[in-house]
C-alpha cells in the first residue's frame, strides 16, 4: 500500500490529488488546488512550496508525480509555469515522476487528446466518486492515476 501525490502545476492555480493504491485498486483521499491569482509572482511560488508542504505533512505520500510542460505560445507564459512547477518539485522532496499531459490522459481516459470534461468524468468513474471534481483538482488526480498505472505497468516488464 502506498500513496501518491499527483500535481498539475500552474501559475494561476497548482492542482493537487491524492490517492492510495491498494493492490489493484485506486482510493480517492483528498483533491483540490492552490488558488494564486491574488499573488505576485514571488509569492506565488511561496504559497506553492508551503501549500504543498503542508498537504505532504498531512499526507505523508511515499511518491509524488508531476506533470510535464507543455510548448506555449507565449514564452513568459512558459517561463512562469516552469518556475511553479519548480517550486512544487522541490516543495516535494520524494521522489518525483514526470508524465506529459498525453501520457496521463491517455493512461486515463484512453485517448491521449482526451478534454479536461472527459478526464474529469474519468477521474471520478475510476475513483468512484459521487462528487463533480474541480478541473485542476481532477487533472492532478488523473497525474496520480496515471502513476500508478505506470508503476504497475513497469513491475509487469511493459513500457509505457
Amino acid at each position: 500500500m502506498s500513496v501518491i501525490i499527483g500535481i498539475d502545476p500552474g501559475s494561476r492555480r497548482t492542482g493537487y490529488g491524492i490517492i492510495r493504491v491498494e493492490g489493484n485498486r485506486h482510493v480517492y483521499l483528498a483533491s483540490g488546488y492552490l488558488d494564486l491569482t491574488s499573488y505576485s509572482l514571488s509569492e506565488k511560488l511561496r504559497h506553492i512550496f508551503f501549500g504543498l508542504q503542508k498537504i505532504i505533512q498531512t499526507f505523508q505520500p511515499q511518491e509524488a508525480a508531476i506533470e510535464e510542460i507543455f510548448m506555449h505560445e507565449n514564452p513568459n507564459s512558459a517561463l512562469k509555469l516552469g518556475q511553479a512547477r519548480g517550486a512544487a518539485i522541490v516543495a516535494l522532496d520524494i521522489p518525483v515522476a514526470e508524465y506529459s499531459a498525453r501520457q496521463v490522459k491517455k493512461s486515463v481516459v484512453g485517448n491521449g487528446a482526451a478534454n479536461k470534461e472527459q478526464v474529469q468524468y474519468m477521474v471520478q468513474r475510476l475513483l468512484h466518486l459521487a462528487k463533480t471534481l474541480q478541473p485542476d483538482a481532477a487533472d492532478a488526480l488523473a497525474v496520480a492515476l496515471c502513476h500508478a498505472h505506470v508503476r504497475n505497468l513497469r513491475k509487469l516488464g511493459v513500457a509505457f
